[in-house]
């Protein structure tokens, strides 16, 4: 094949489209417009002279040349990822963008002051975080750092546990301030739970939660604490959230079972880059000083 036929932009086209099964799927992963996506692929078909795809109702399927320009695709893009951390990874300036991912809940209980102290310190690290609940790849560079809880932190990363999370039962300090605490959460079963969403992604509360009387889900930790808050119910929130806030009061001890970990991670390539350096070591004194 002559290789000027095929260029980078090219193998992105296709392998989005492969992996997305659609148009307007690989429009979205690649941030460009379903117009553009459709004149590439027709380009591409036409100076290679052969079907890339099969277009059908549901979507594209690859034929066999397709998949085999897909998973060049793939080799290729891997390997521009992992020269762009190697890039980085000698990069010895405090300065730059640095990408961080973590939860809603962390951000906001935990890690907004942290930031704020560390943007004040090195001013001239351009700091941007992606709060999702949804797992962030530091492998294909959507993320440098991630911290999230867990017990189980990839193996394809390093870093650090930084602290643990205890988790406990939370009610509406009006409604229970007549009430001798703490309670077992037994004794609380009749009462109307506030439970995760599946969507959240907790399997270890979602299956403490199997017998509890729970008629409202939401997919957010912060959404479960204002719904406590107004007198909905009553839910299982992490301590450094419901302690904090003083129209919540602890119904139980902290549930042993739902107890994690907090770690801080990053890519092996990255981690003798200076601002990440800095920023883990940052962080790590600010969650340890709370």
């Amino acid at each position: 094949m002559n290789e000027q036929l095929v260029k980078w932009d090219d193998l992105q086209v296709v392998l989005a489209i492969a992996q997305t099964g659609s148009l307007s799927g690989a429009s979205r992963h690649l941030n460009i417009s379903h117009a553009t996506v459709f004149r590439r692929l027709n380009a591409l078909e036409k100076r290679l002279d052969v079907a890339l795809f099969e277009r059908h109702r549901h979507g594209y399927t690859p034929t066999f040349a397709g998949e085999d320009l897909a998973a060049t695709g793939e080799r290729v893009q891997k390997e521009i990822h992992s020269a762009e951390r190697r890039i980085i990874g000698q990069d010895l300036k405090l300065s730059g963008n640095l990408r961080v991912t973590t939860t809603d809940t962390l951000f906001a209980g935990l890690l907004c002051p942290v930031f704020t102290t560390f943007r004040q310190q090195y001013p001239n690290i351009t700091l941007e975080v992606v709060i999702s609940n949804q797992l962030q790849s530091l492998s294909r560079r959507d993320a440098d750092i991630a911290i999230r809880p867990t017990l189980k932190p990839p193996e394809t990363l390093v870093g650090r546990q930084i602290g643990e999370i205890s988790l406990a039962v939370y009610g509406q300090q009006e409604r229970w301030k007549t009430t001798i605490l703490p309670q077992a959460p037994a004794s609380l079963l009749t009462e109307n739970w506030i439970g995760p969403d599946v969507h959240m992604g907790d399997a270890a509360l979602e299956k403490w939660m199997m017998d509890k009387n729970a008629t409202y889900r939401l997919d957010s930790m912060l959404g479960m604490q204002l719904a406590v808050r107004h007198g909905a119910g009553i839910a299982v929130l992490p301590c450094y959230l419901g302690d904090a806030d003083k129209t919540l009061v602890r119904l139980s001890q902290p549930i042993e079972e739902l107890t994690t970990q907090l770690w801080l991670l990053t890519h092996p390539d990255l981690r003798r880059v200076a601002r990440v350096r800095a920023f883990l070591a940052a962080v790590t004194e600010g969650i340890q000083q709370q």
